[in-house]
């Protein structure tokens, strides 16, 4: 049930709630600020409680932002901070307590003491399976959500979660898309399991949680114009260290079709110079993959390697280029090596058509198709799991889909 607050009451309880999850001084008085402007707006308004449609005529008539705060994200990145402002009066008034949005900062929050041990032993339990550490590490962020959210709900015991406190947890993912709640629920749901199978809980609350369908792969994939990818690696300044760095990993990328994390904790003992190979275990799949060392990657990583890469004890072939240089973390965007060339060279990125480096690996899986690649092929090019990854390249293979179109006035004669 939705607690009445008057907006005095709820922004008294939202600032002494940020206080009490130690926000600092400064970001609570911005939020402060901020909530002074719209209590006067409600005020003049004659509002006494808020509601979402306050929120939102706030934002529109103060900001020019015209959109479901609840179930959209912000549509301009310079209104994110007004609309999380926002959103917090709404989710304190739905849920009772301040969600943490970013997995981020959530990973360097201390958990409860009654739920820090059993945490521990299930990340030391997923990485015992071998599973990759970027997936323990997305995993366990959105176990640490809900653990955080547990505590806001005075849970201080295992067996104190209930179905209820489960129910309410889902509701929070309103504005998330089908595939976010089932990452969320399946990250959730192997924790339960886990405290139960481990005698930690007498109740095992796994199907408490709803199953969501997510369709696989319902995205169609990204791809490069050879002139528009030419122009990008033209903006490239090759004469500087950085240059060299970043051509190296996007031609790696571009020619190879590896992912980022690979690239990130490629090492130089992966590099075979007398037999011109490549050689290491892919992070998301644990396969071993032997690639052979084209002459222009080649060339591109001995560049690197001579004249640009800092002097520095990591073992990996790629660093960073600021003090200190070591290797990328787990949690450094490469992304953001391909968006700067990409402004340079002009090229419009929108939400609806981004170029992130997943877009290089559909533009390498697209030009194998078109050069009558089998599919099995190109899966294992790309380190595909299962070929049911790789079935979505035949969708814009279309030159073959308008070959297997049927002629009606065929079909009619028959």
């Amino acid at each position: 049930m939705i607690q009445r607050y008057t907006i005095k009451e709820l922004i008294s309880t939202v600032l002494q709630k940020m206080s009490e999850m130690d926000y600092s001084p400064s970001t609570i008085t911005s939020y402060r600020r901020f909530y002074n402007r719209f209590e006067m707006y409600a005020y003049k308004k004659g509002e006494h409680y808020f509601t979402e449609e306050l929120g939102t005529k706030f934002l529109s008539e103060f900001y020019g932002c015209t959109h479901d705060t609840i179930r959209e994200n912000s549509p301009d990145k310079k209104l994110r901070t007004q609309v999380r402002y926002i959103r917090v009066l709404g989710d304190y008034q739905i849920h009772g307590v301040i969600l943490r949005r970013k997995l981020g900062p959530t990973a360097a929050s201390i958990l409860p003491p009654s739920f820090q041990d059993v945490f521990e032993t299930f990340r030391v339990e997923c990485y015992a399976r071998n599973l990759s550490v970027q997936g323990t590490y997305s995993r366990c962020n959105r176990i640490r959500h809900f653990i955080f959210f547990a505590d806001e709900h005075g849970v201080s015991r295992l067996n104190d979660i209930t179905p209820e406190l489960l129910s309410n947890y889902v509701k929070t993912f309103i504005n998330h898309s089908s595939k976010g709640v089932a990452a969320n629920l399946v990250a959730v749901r192997s924790f339960l399991r886990y405290l139960f199978h481990n005698d930690y809980t007498d109740v095992d609350l796994t199907d408490a949680l709803p199953a969501i369908k997510n369709n696989h792969a319902t995205k169609m994939p990204n791809t490069w114009k050879e002139e528009d990818l030419k122009k990008v690696f033209d903006y490239i300044d090759r004469g500087n260290p950085t240059g060299k760095r970043d051509y190296a990993i996007l031609l790696m990328i571009a020619r190879y079709g590896i992912r980022g994390a690979d690239i990130k904790h490629l090492k130089l003992e992966h590099l075979n110079w007398v037999d011109n190979t490549i050689s290491f275990n892919q992070s998301k799949t644990s396969r071993h993959v032997v690639l052979p060392l084209l002459g222009d990657v080649g060339w591109a990583i001995i560049d690197y390697l001579k004249n640009g890469r800092p002097k520095t004890n990591s073992t990996n072939v790629f660093v960073r280029h600021q003090a200190p240089f070591e290797e990328f973390g787990p949690q450094s965007a490469l992304n953001r090596i391909l968006i700067k060339y990409v402004r340079l060279a002009g090229i419009p990125n929108t939400r609806e058509n981004p170029y992130g480096l997943h877009s290089l690996r559909h533009t390498l899986a697209s030009t194998l198709l078109a050069e009558n690649v089998p599919l099995p092929v190109i899966s294992e090019i790309l380190g595909h799991a299962s070929i049911k990854s790789t079935d979505i390249y035949l969708h814009i293979d279309h030159k073959r889909l308008v070959e297997c179109a049927l002629n009606p006035e065929e079909v009619y004669e028959r």
